[in-house]
C-alpha cells in the first residue's frame, strides 16, 4: 500500500490558530487529483506535536473522509510514551486508517533494545501495518540497521521511513531486511539514490507543493527509468533544498501560502521564516514558475 510517493501533509490553520478544516479537505483533494500514491497526516510536517489529541484524530478523520479509499492513509502515531502511542494506534485503527507511521521516541533516547521493545509493544496493540520513522536529527536516536532487521521479523512492522541522510546506512538496511520490507526515503533530495539501491518510495515534504511531479519521480525510479527521474530531480532540487532552509514545516508552509494553498500560520514554537529565508523561497518559486502556475489556477 505504501509504495511510491506519499505526502507528509501539512496541517493548515486559520488566522486565529484553529484547525482549518475546509483547507485540509482542499489540500487532500488536491493531492488525490494529482495522483499521489498515499497520504501521511499528522507527521512532523503536520505539526503533530502541537495538535491536541482531538485535533490529531480530526485531521486523520478528514483525510480518510476525502481519501474515500482512493489512496491509503498512513496516519502518524509516534512519541516517547509507549502506552500512549499504543492507545492512539488503537483509536486510529478503529477510525479506519490503513497504517501507522511511528516516529522513534525522542528526548528519553532509548537504547536499541528499548526501541525494539517499544515497537514490539505498539505492534501487539494493533493489527495495522506499521512503518518505523527513524530521524535522528530530530529525535536524537538512530534506528540501526540491525535493529530494523529484528523489527522486520514482527509481522505487522512492514517498513521504515529512513531519514538519517546516511546513504551508507540506507544501503545496509536494504541489504539486511527482507525484500518485502519497505524502505522509504525520508529526504526528498535523496529519493532517487535510495530507490536505485532498492528502496520502495518516499514520504515527501516537497509533494505538498508538487504532488504530481514527485509522484512521477518516484514511479520512474521504480520502473528503472533513472534518466527521466534525474530530469525531474534537476528541475526541483532547489525547491527540495529550500524547504529545509529553516526547520520543517516553516518553509514549505511559507511556499504554499505564496502559492495560495493555505494561510501562512504556524503554531508556536514554529514561527514564520526570516525575511532572508522568505526571499530565498520566493526566488525558487519564481524560478520554477510555481507562483505563475498557482496564480493561473486561481
Amino acid at each position: 500500500m505504501f509504495i511510491g510517493c506519499g505526502t507528509a501533509l501539512v496541517t493548515p490553520f486559520l488566522r486565529d490558530g484553529s484547525l482549518d478544516e475546509p483547507g485540509m479537505r482542499r489540500l487532500v483533494r488536491r493531492q488525490i487529483e494529482a495522483g499521489i500514491n498515499f497520504l501521511v497526516p499528522c507527521g512532523t510536517t503536520g505539526e503533530s506535536p502541537t495538535l491536541s489529541h482531538a485535533e490529531h484524530l480530526r485531521v486523520v478523520e478528514i483525510t480518510l473522509e476525502e481519501a474515500k479509499g482512493k489512496v491509503p492513509v498512513l496516519a502518524g502515531a509516534g512519541g516517547y510514551n509507549t502506552a500512549e502511542v499504543s492507545a492512539l494506534s488503537r483509536e486510529l485503527e478503529a477510525m479506519g486508517a490503513d497504517g501507522l507511521l511511528s516516529v522513534t521516541p525522542y528526548y528519553n533516547k532509548p537504547t536499541q533494545e528499548g526501541l525494539y521493545q517499544h515497537y514490539k509493544a505498539i505492534a501487539s496493540s494493533t493489527r495495522l501495518p506499521i512503518v518505523v520513522y527513524s530521524v535522528q536529527g530530530r529525535t536524537g536516536v538512530n534506528v540501526e540497521p540491525g535493529t530494523l532487521k529484528r523489527l522486520s521479523g514482527i509481522a505487522n512492522i512492514v517498513g521504515v521511513k529512513e531519514a538519517s541522510g546516511n546513504i551508507g546506512q540506507m544501503a545496509s538496511v536494504v541489504h539486511l531486511v527482507p525484500e518485502d520490507f519497505l524502505v522509504l526515503s525520508g529526504d526528498d533530495a535523496i529519493t532517487l539514490p535510495l530507490l536505485a539501491l532498492g528502496g520502495r518510495g518516499i514520504i515527501s515534504v516537497v509533494s505538498n507543493e508538487i504532488p504530481s511531479e514527485m509522484t512521477q519521480l518516484a514511479q520512474l525510479c521504480l520502473k528503472g527509468d533513472f534518466a527521466a527521474a534525474r530530469a525531474i530531480q534537476r528541475r526541483y532540487l532547489p525547491l527540495m533544498e529550500v524547504n529545509f532552509v529553516e526547520s520543517n514545516p516553516i518553509p514549505v508552509k511559507a511556499a504554499m501560502a505564496r502559492m495560495g494553498l493555505l494561510e501562512a500560520v504556524w503554531r508556536l514554537p514554529m514561527v514564520p521564516p526570516s525575511q532572508a529565508s522568505q526571499d530565498k523561497i520566493d526566488r525558487v518559486l519564481t524560478d520554477i514558475q510555481l507562483l505563475r502556475s498557482a496564480n493561473a489556477a486561481d
